[in-house]
Order: C-alpha cells, then structure tokens, then sequence
C-alpha cells in the first residue's frame, strides 16, 4: 500500500519510488443507484507547458486518442459501465519520454452526456486516483475523493508535475460544472 494523499497532497516520486520509470494511473469509481440509464465516466489526461497550455490538440490524451505524439502517454481505453471493482480506466506514462518542455500531466475524468442525462459528480461514490509504478505493479500513492461534487460534471483527479528535476504526484479533486468543454477550454483546447 502506497502513501494516501488527502486533497492538495503530494509526493515525489524520487523518493518513494527513485527508480520508477513507468506510471500506471488508475482512475475509479462507482455510479450511485440512477435511473437505470448508462452511467458512463471517461478519464483523460492533458500535457500541460508552463503556461498551463496544451502545446497541441495532441497532447489531450482520451478515448479518441488513446496515445500522445511522442508516446509518453497512452489510454488504454474506453471503460462504458464502470462496473466492478479495481481501476476503471488507466493511463500509462513513460516519465523519461515526457518532452522536457511539458511540466504537468493532468488527469481528469468527466460524465459523457451528463447534461443531455442530468447526472454528475454528486451521483459518483468510491472515486479514487492512483499511481502505481508500472513495472512492478506496487501502488506508490493513492487519493480517495471524498467531497460533495453535486452539480459538478468534470473532476481534475490529480496531477504529475515537475518540481526541481523531479517528478512529483497531486491529489487535486476539483469539480467543473461546464463539463468536458470547460476543462479543454482551461488548458486550450477548442472542443466545440
């Protein structure tokens, strides 16, 4: 069992897992009893210069593009129930093929179709993000998200980031309301 973050937490990754070469992230989570219509969550992760930005359309890593440019970052696909336990839908990064100007990969997970079926974050339970080091399949730190998201559709799960030559992970847990397109517009992605 690896370290637990709360919300806003991090760990460096040099010293809990100096030689990890290969992150898996693991995304999770369970729908709350619904209506009965699909619940469907999809992760993403976006590379981030910065400035905050997306050098590129490329660098947004989802369902439609499941591998970035420079194969540092791949999906490994499209999860559409959400059911059973473990990591719902993961990604794969190569921290030594991470382009030396991208300073951050986000990971984010929104509810495809959450306005046109009236759901979001407030009807999630069990949500977690979690890093494991892809090698030797040891989870180096994990983020239960515990807050209220009720009206939220999107969620920055958490975050890579370079600090001082290192790479370091966040537990980040904050909601947008406008869904999939407000969180690409954020990093400069036109997703109309």
């Amino acid at each position: 069992m690896g370290v637990s973050l709360s919300k806003g937490g991090n760990v460096s990754l040099s010293k809990e897992a100096p030689s990890m070469k290969n992150v898996l992230i693991g995304l999770g989570w369970d729908a709350r009893s619904t209506d009965g219509q699909d619940f469907d969550l999809d992760a993403s992760a976006f590379l981030l210069t910065a400035n905050g930005k997306v050098r590129s359309d490329a660098d947004f890593i989802f369902y439609n593009n499941l591998k970035s440019s420079d194969g540092s970052t791949m999906h490994t696909g499209d999860n559409r129930t959400g059911e059973g336990d473990g990591d719902d839908e993961s990604l794969k990064i190569k921290l030594d093929q991470i382009p030396a100007d991208v300073d951050k990969v986000v990971f984010v997970v929104t509810i495809h179709d959450a306005q046109a079926r009236r759901q979001s974050f407030g009807q999630v339970s069990g949500a977690f993000i979690r890093l494991v080091n892809d090698d030797t399949q040891v989870e180096v730190a994990r983020y239960d998200l515990t807050e209220d998201a009720s009206t939220e559709t999107a969620m920055l799960f958490g975050e890579l980031y370079r600090h001082n030559a290192e790479w370091k992970f966040r537990a980040v847990g904050q909601g947008y309301a406008g869904g999939l397109a407000s969180v690409c517009a954020q990093y400069g992605i036109n997703a109309a």
